[in-house]
């Protein structure tokens, strides 16, 4: 009895820790990997270790912006790519719902739909972002970019500024 008694307990917390787990992650924050270079030097930014980048920088996503869509320019984002629903990208937002923009790949000048950003990573050269596939819409956002978490020396809040060569 002592032996099955201890098994339950040990069961309803563990399924009680998952389920707050789970809650968390889902709806308030989340910690995700940031891979590849599109949004270099503000993640994943060019070591000159012996070692390089091997693991890629970890970021803190707050879900709280998804309650009313509040977003601004200069947010960066982690949204579902509009192409391939099981893809996650990482950008920072160009434009808002209705306002007009200048993309830099062709020099059109648009209107962003409602509902809808425009998003561009901020390292322009290998970056697919809305110069590619579009406004996207908001209903993709998962969060907002907040703090880098990992790896320890690059610990801090992530800046609305985007580093020097990206304008809209």
């Amino acid at each position: 009895m002592g032996t099955g008694s201890f098994l339950w307990s040990f069961t309803k917390k563990f399924i009680t820790f998952g389920l707050i787990t789970v809650t968390v992650t889902d709806r308030y924050v989340t910690i995700v990997p940031v891979r590849g270079g599109s949004m270099s030097p503000t993640f994943n930014p060019k070591t000159s270790s012996s070692m390089g980048n091997i693991s890629g920088d970890y970021v803190l996503v707050e879900k709280f912006c998804l309650g009313n869509y509040r977003f601004s320019r200069g947010d960066v984002v982690v949204f579902r790519s509009p192409l391939n629903h099981k893809e996650t990208h990482i950008k920072r937002i160009a434009a808002l719902p209705g306002e007009w923009f200048g993309a830099h790949r062709n020099y059109d000048v648009l209107k962003v739909p409602e509902g809808h950003c425009w998003v561009e990573g901020d390292n322009a050269a290998s970056s697919l972002d809305s110069n590619s596939f579009g406004p996207i819409p908001l209903g993709l956002v998962r969060g907002r970019v907040t703090h880098v978490v990992w790896p320890p020396q690059r610990i801090g809040a992530v800046k609305k500024t985007p580093p020097e060569g990206f304008s809209s």
